[in-house]
């Protein structure tokens, strides 16, 4: 029995400690990248709501409506869509750089309806009393909004995490950028080496499991109720 496990740690140690890597940073600089583009999203969208410190009907509906619109296309066809974008960004279409520009635009209106969200469950009366004392739009913001829903944005950068974490499969597997999903479906799948495809899910589950404790127990630091 140990010589088959080593025999086979000999073969794909290197290969799976590869594709979890490229798995890792792709799901990482890819989140990394929607929250700065979904963070202003979901702000503008809080603002210019009926009920937001800037009320606008005509843009609030239009950014809701390209929000909804970019939630709607499947990754597969938006990963298509996007790869002469991903030239134009990052100069190539293929591997690593060439996938993090559609899990980028993929993930962003995933995220601005998360940070809606968040911002939306804070206390009004907390942006009143910021209000009375005269504070900007751009305190009320940083100061009020991020700050009191950080727990919640926390949780939800966890869940971008893993939700990214899946798609970086399908863009491994067609971009030629490698990764856990790739190696499960070159190898499991297309070799009918079955070994591989469940030492590769095994790690899936190890990295999501990290991660979503991460994020649990980051939130409940700097969570005030607790």
């Amino acid at each position: 029995m140990m010589e088959v496990i080593q025999a086979f740690v000999d073969q794909y140690a290197l290969l799976l400690a590869r594709g979890t890597w490229h798995t890792i940073v792709m799901t990482s600089v890819s989140t990394f990248f929607a929250y700065v583009t979904g963070i202003p999203i979901g702000v503008a969208i809080v603002l210019t709501s009926p009920v937001g410190l800037h009320p606008h009907r005509a843009f609030h509906e239009i950014l809701g409506w390209i929000v909804n619109m970019g939630r709607s296309i499947p990754f597969i066809i938006l990963l298509v869509m996007l790869l002469p974008l991903s030239r134009l960004i990052v100069g190539t279409a293929m591997g690593v750089a060439g996938a993090i520009v559609p899990l980028t635009i993929a993930a962003a209106p995933f995220v601005g309806r998360m940070v809606e969200q968040s911002l939306s469950e804070v206390d009004g009366g907390l942006t009143e009393a910021a209000q009375s004392f005269g504070s900007s739009s751009a305190q009320i913001v940083f100061k009020v909004f991020l700050k009191e829903s950080l727990p919640s944005l926390v949780r939800g950068a966890s869940i971008t995490f893993i939700t990214l974490f899946g798609y970086v499969a399908i863009a491994g597997a067609l971009t030629g950028a490698g990764g856990l999903g790739d190696i499960a479906i070159r190898y499991g799948f297309q070799r009918f080496q079955g070994d591989v495809m469940i030492v590769a899910v095994i790690i899936c589950i190890i990295l999501v499991q990290i991660i979503q404790s991460i994020g649990d127990i980051v939130a409940r630091k700097i969570d005030k109720r607790n």
